[in-house]
Formats: C-alpha cells, sequence, structure tokens
C-alpha cells in the first residue's frame, strides 16, 4: 500500500512495510522492551543536496541502510540527533511533549555543525507520518513510552575534509521504551570526572552532536569502575564547577517544605539546553518553588551536602525525565545527600511532568502535542 501526504512542498511517499509484526507479535515484543532495543515496524527517511534542497521524503519499512565505505560521517563525525517521546494520552491519542522545542533544538545543533536545517514542519509531519502507521507500538505500561530518534549524518562519499559534506540524510526511527534506569526511581550514585572533560567553551558541548556521547564513554566506564551509575561532568578549564550529569541537566535542591528552592547549572555554551530542564525552569515556580540558574562548585556541593543546607539533587532528561542523585563519589572521597532517598521536590517535580506528559493533567502552556 503506497499514499502520499505534502508538507513544505515536500511529498511523503509511504511504503508499508511487508513483514510487519502481527499484534500477537508486537504484544510480546512490548511486554519488557528495556530501553533501545525494539524498535517499530517503518522509518522516516528525508535526503539533502545543496542543489536539490530536502527531496525524497518517505517512510518505509525500517531497515538497515547502505553506506559507501567513504561516506563522509563514517570518517569526520558529521552527525547530529535528538530525542523525544510519543505517549498514549487517556482518550487514546499519540501524543508528544514540546516537538517543536526539539524542532528547534536539532536546527541549533545542524548550524554548529555546518549542516543544513530541516524545516520545522517536516520535522513535525516526519513524526505525524511514522506515527499514523506505528502508534500500535507505543507501550501500555506505566512509565513506558515510545522513543522517537531522529538524527541526521553527512551522506557525501569522499574523504575530502576541506569542507562539511554536501548531501546529508535525515532519518526518523522509534523505539517502544520501558523506564531508562532498570531500577526504576531509586536514587543513583555519581562520580565527579576529574580526569576527563564532556565540553570546552567554543565546543560542541550545547548540540546533541554525536561526537559528544563517543567522548564520553570513557569517563562513563570509569564512573561504572568507582562503583556508580553515572558520571558528573565538570568545567574544562578549573575542574570544579558543576555542568551536568552524563547525558542530563543537574537540580540541585537547598532547603525543605515552604522554603525549599532550586538551583541549575546555567547554560555557558557548553551544557545541553535541555528541553526538560526548561520545562522545569518553568513548571518549579508555578509549584512554588523558586529556582535560579548559576554555579556551584564541588567543593561547594560537598559543604552544603554535609552542613543539611542541600537537602536534594536530580537529573533530568527526556530518556530517564527526572532521576535523584543521593550518592557522590570522587578522587577526594564520598558522601549523601539528604538521607540518600528520593525527596519530596524531586518526585513533586517529576509527578507534575509526568502528569503533563500522559495527558493526566491540563496542558496550560501549549505544551502537547497531538497526533491524529
Amino acid at each position: 500500500m503506497n499514499s502520499n501526504t505534502t508538507t513544505s512542498g515536500l511529498t511523503f511517499d509511504v511504503q508499508l512495510s511487508s513483514q510487519r509484526k502481527t499484534p500477537q507479535e508486537r504484544a510480546a515484543l512490548l511486554d519488557n522492551p528495556g530501553f533501545g532495543s525494539v524498535f517499530t515496524d517503518h522509518m522516516v527517511t528525508i535526503r539533502y543536496t545543496e542543489d536539490k534542497g530536502w527531496y525524497d521524503a518517505r517512510l518505509e519499512a525500517y531497515g538497515p541502510l547502505t553506506l559507501d565505505p567513504a561516506t563522509a560521517a563514517l570518517h569526520y563525525a558529521q552527525e547530529i540527533f535528538e530525542g523525544l517521546k510519543a505517549y498514549r494520552h487517556p482518550n487514546g491519542t499519540p501524543a508528544c511533549f514540546r516537538p517543536e522545542a526539539n524542532a528547534a533544538r536539532f536546527n541549533r545543533s545542524a548550524r554548529r555543525m555546518a549542516m543544513p536545517e530541516l524545516p520545522e514542519d517536516l520535522f513535525l509531519k516526519a513524526i505525524e507520518t511514522l506515527l499514523a502507521h506505528d502508534a500500535d507500538w507505543i507501550p501500555e505500561q506505566e512509565n513506558s513510552s515510545l522513543y522517537l530518534r531522529p538524527f541526521m549524518f553527512a551522506s557525501e562519499v569522499g574523504l575530502g575534509v576541506n569542507s562539511p559534506s554536501h548531501s546529508y540524510l535525515f532519518v526518523l526511527i522509534a523505539s517502544p521504551s520501558g523506564p531508562y534506569f532498570s531500577g526504576g526511581i531509586t536514587p543513583v550514585t555519581v562520580w565527579l570526572s576529574e580526569d576527563y572533560t564532556r565540553a570546552a567553551p567554543g565546543g560542541t558541548g550545547e548540540a546533541k552532536f554525536a561526537g559528544n556521547y563517543a567522548a564520553s564513554f570513557l569517563a562513563q566506564r570509569q564512573a561504572v569502575e568507582k562503583g556508580c551509575d553515572q558520571v558528573v561532568w565538570l568545567d574544562a578549564v578549573e575542574h570544579r564547577w558543576v555542568e551536568e550529569m552524563g547525558g542530563m541537566n543537574l537540580f540541585f535542591v537547598y532547603g525543605s517544605g515552604d522554603d525549599a528552592r532550586l538551583l541549575t547549572p546555567a547554560l555557558t555554551g557548553t551544557l545541553l539546553p535541555g528541553i526538560t530542564r526548561d520545562s522545569l525552569l518553568t513548571l518549579a515556580p508555578e509549584l512554588g518553588f523558586p529556582v535560579e540558574e548559576g554555579r556551584i562548585s564541588t567543593e561547594q556541593w560537598r559543604e552544603a551536602a554535609e552542613s543539611g543546607e542541600l537537602t536534594e539533587v536530580f537529573a533530568c532528561g527526556t530518556a530517564a525525565v527526572v532521576t535523584p542523585v543521593g550518592h557522590v563519589k570522587s578522587s577526594q572521597g564520598e558522601f549523601s545527600i539528604g538521607d540518600g532517598t528520593p525527596g519530596p521536590v524531586t518526585m513533586r517535580l517529576r509527578e507534575e511532568l509526568v502528569a503533563l506528559q500522559y495527558g493526566t493533567r491540563p496542558d496550560g502552556h501549549g505544551w502537547i502535542r497531538t497526533f491524529g
């Protein structure tokens, strides 16, 4: 079955897979999908060249990509991506949380990596086209969703390094997913990385650039060897100012009850501007928690935790939503946050955010976009 849809003057050619999973096969895969290991029946692809612009938009069967060994992305890492989720709302309608913000960030990343921008309506139409045919892959279980991964890479064939690629491939795939951390909503232990740096001023830290993540693997492995779940990145100059945790932003909670207030590291060009982070900057004051964008050193983190002034710490991001931090380790020793359990402010913010995403609470910000 083939059909066509049009956006930005571009027609999506819909070519349905001849090997779609049966309802029974799909149900078995959705029973316990884990994170990022099960994929839906289809994907979206759109091609770009300098002379044609964006063209050949299609929905097709999920499957391998055929690449020449000299494809530019394989040699010079010109590749960016996004991450967002589709949820099934109580009325059965698929919905995404702030996909326009993902489209805008995708283009900011593209500009930083000298790649072409994808029109926002084309980004959104890609999601709509995929969900129109694969919405049955959205899991029903609590804390589950359909994780969407749009990405783009340099597809030009050749080893020249004097200029960016002249051709690109945009791809959108989807993966039904359970909780990001297998332990559920339990506090993680983090390692303060003093040996490695994620990003430096003037670098690619604020882009969702594939190379940022490749550069993080060694530090993450060190964290695991130290008995930790995640690495915390420090600034590149002094190695003492806290930036972010793994691929997530951090929030620090001071005080408790009516006196609770939040601090999150300010965006300096080296941190990823998280959409979950930005959402919490809006939601926290509405719930009575003042929030400040500033900076905190490793020494201040330890001293405030030990004095009891700092009561909670949590990380936030699309995949993990809100994750409490309970224990901190470094070459200088270790310490706990509060009693090491998820704090009330952390859980209140998570509850509010999740309720908005799953459509069980009214959306007063226009953040929810339904598809269908």
